[in-house]
C-alpha cells in the first residue's frame, strides 16, 4: 500500500505542472476542431471509425463541461494507472521467480525498513512514470491516444499472469482478451501485445520454455490481433494512410531511415535533457555509426533476452520487453516521422525494471552499500520527476512550445513555420515575419510559410479563429 501511495505522489507532484499547458499542434485537429468529438451524439454518428475508444474519451471530456483542465485530469488520471497497473504487473513476474535468499545475501530488515526503494518493482514505476519523455504522453493532450492504449495494454497483461497464476483462470482467457480489444480500440500499437504475453510465457520459470504452450496459452491474444488487422484492412481511413506512408520513401531507404529514427529514440532514452518534440531525422542513404549502434542494440537486447530466458527470466523478459514495444513495425511501413518520444512510453518500463533489478542485487551483494544505493535511486527518481515538471511546462503555449523544439532543431522549417502562426496569432506581427522568413530559407520548397508570409503582410488571419492583425 505504501508503495502505491508513494507511485501516485510522485506522479501528482512531478506533473502539476502539466495543468498550464494549452492546446498544441495536432490538439487542434484531432481534439478541438474535429466535430466527430464535440459531443457523445456526435461521436455516435461518426462510427464506425478509426479509434473510437479514444475518440470517445475526447468527446466525454467535451461533454463534463471541464474544459482544457479536464482534458489534463483525464490524462494524468490515465497516466497514474499506468504506473499502478506496471508495479502490480512487475511485483507479478517478480514473484514467479523469487526464492529464497541464500544466508548473507538478504538485506537486513533494518536496511530494507530505511530503503524503500531498494524494491524493484517501485523503483522500476517512479522510473518509468517520471522519466521526461512521458510527457508528450500526458502534458500533450493527442497523446493520450498512446498513453490509454498502453494503460489497458498493461490491464491485459495483469489480468492475463494473474489469470495463468491461478488467481482467475477464465479472466485470462475472456477478460484479458476484452482489454486488449479495448487497447486497439484506442491505438494500433497494442498489436504488439500478443508477442509480449509470448515473451512472458517463455520467461516463466514454473514452466517449461516451449513456443508451442505459449502461443497456446496467448492464443484469444493472438486472434484478436489478426481479427483487427483484418478489420484495419477493411477501413478506407486506415488504407488512405498506408498508402500515403508507402509513397514517403523506397523500402530500403525507409529501412536505414526508421533505424536513424531508433537511434534518435535510445538518446531520448538516455539524455532526457536533448528532448525534442518535433525532430529532424533525415532519410540517411547510408547507416551511420548511431543508426548502426541502434541497430546493434536492438538485435543484442533481442538475442541476449532469449539467451537468458531460462537462466535469467526476469532480465530476459526486461529486454524482450524493451524491444518488442519499440515501433518495429516502422522498418516495413514507412511513417513521415520517424520518431517521437511517445513511441518510448512503454518500452522505457523495460529498462527501468533492469535498472532497478541491477541496484537490489548489488545492495545484496554488499549490504553495505544499500543506503547509498537507495539514496542515489532516490536522487534519480527526484531529478527526473523535477525534470518532468520543467518540460510540461514547454507545453504552456505554442510559442513556446516551438521555441523549445527550435532549440533542439534550429533548421526545423515546420517549426519556424508553427512559430511564425503562433506569434501572429498574438499579433506579434514583426516577430511573426521573421520565423516565417526563417522557415521559408530552410525549406524554400514548402509553400506553406511563403503564403502565411503574404497572408500576415495583408493582415489577414492565417488561420481560421484567427485575429486579423496588421495596418
Amino acid at each position: 500500500m505504501a508503495g502505491r501511495v508513494l507511485l501516485l505522489v510522485a506522479v501528482g507532484a512531478a506533473y502539476a505542472t502539466s495543468f498550464r499547458g494549452g492546446f498544441q499542434f495536432d490538439d487542434w485537429n484531432v481534439i478541438v476542431r474535429d466535430p466527430s468529438v464535440q459531443s457523445l451524439a456526435a461521436w455516435g454518428r461518426a462510427m464506425p471509425g478509426i479509434r473510437p475508444l479514444l475518440k470517445l474519451s475526447y468527446a466525454a471530456n467535451h461533454v463534463s463541461g471541464l474544459g482544457l483542465a479536464g482534458f489534463h485530469a483525464v490524462n494524468l488520471a490515465i497516466h497514474a494507472a499506468s504506473a499502478l497497473l506496471a508495479l502490480a504487473l512487475l511485483r507479478r513476474l517478480e514473484a514467479r521467480g523469487a526464492e529464497p535468499e541464500p544466508a548473507g545475501r538478504s538485506l537486513p530488515p533494518a536496511v530494507s525498513a530505511r530503503a524503500p526503494l531498494l524494491d524493484a518493482p517501485l523503483l522500476a514505476a517512479l522510473l518509468f512514470a517520471l522519466h521526461p519523455a512521458q510527457t508528450e504522453a500526458v502534458t500533450y493532450l493527442s497523446g493520450r491516444s498512446t498513453a490509454l492504449a498502453a494503460a489497458l495494454a498493461l490491464a491485459a497483461a495483469l489480468v492475463h499472469v494473474a489469470g495463468r497464476d491461478g488467481a482467475s483462470p477464465r479472466a485470462a482467457r475472456l477478460v484479458s482478451p476484452l482489454l486488449l480489444a479495448a487497447s486497439l480500440a484506442t491505438k494500433e500499437l497494442a498489436l504488439a501485445l500478443p508477442a509480449v504475453l509470448v515473451a512472458i510465457e517463455l520467461a516463466d520459470p514454473r514452466r517449461p520454455a516451449s513456443l508451442r504452450g505459449a502461443l497456446r496459452a496467448t492464443a484469444p491474444h493472438g486472434v484478436l490481433a489478426l481479427v483487427a488487422l483484418a478489420l484495419y484492412a477493411r477501413s478506407a481511413t486506415y488504407l488512405r494512410l498506408v498508402d500515403a506512408s508507402l509513397a514517403l520513401r523506397p523500402p530500403a531507404t525507409n529501412a536505414l531511415a526508421h533505424l536513424h529514427g531508433l537511434a534518435w529514440l535510445g538518446v531520448q532514452a538516455l539524455r532526457p535533457d536533448l528532448l525534442d518534440a518535433d525532430p529532424v531525422i533525415p532519410a540517411a542513404a547510408r547507416l551511420d555509426p548511431a543508426a548502426l549502434a541502434a541497430a546493434l542494440a536492438a538485435l543484442g537486447a533481442a538475442a541476449g533476452g532469449l539467451a537468458l530466458l531460462r537462466r535469467r527470466p526476469a532480465e530476459a523478459l526486461a529486454l524482450l520487453w524493451s524491444v518488442l514495444w519499440l515501433p518495429l513495425a516502422g522498418l516495413v511501413v514507412p511513417r513521415a516521422e520517424l520518431a517521437n518520444d511517445r513511441q518510448l512510453y512503454l518500452a522505457l518500463l523495460g529498462p527501468a525494471w533492469l535498472l532497478a533489478r541491477g541496484a537490489l542485487a548489488l545492495a545484496r551483494r554488499r549490504p553495505r552499500l544499500a543506503l547509498p544505493l537507495a539514496g542515489g535511486a532516490a536522487a534519480l527518481a527526484a531529478a527526473l520527476g523535477l525534470a518532468t515538471s520543467a518540460r510540461s511546462l514547454v507545453y504552456a503555449d505554442e510559442a513556446r512550445f516551438w521555441r523549445a523544439v527550435l532549440e533542439r532543431s534550429p533548421e526545423n522549417a515546420r517549426a519556424w513555420n508553427n512559430l511564425g502562426f503562433a506569434l501572429a496569432a498574438r499579433c506579434r506581427v514583426d516577430d511573426a515575419e521573421a520565423a516565417l522568413l526563417r522557415a521559408a530559407a530552410v525549406a524554400p520548397e514548402d509553400f506553406r510559410p511563403r503564403v502565411n508570409l503574404r497572408l500576415l503582410r495583408e493582415g489577414e488571419p492565417l488561420g481560421e479563429g484567427e485575429p486579423r492583425c496588421g495596418p
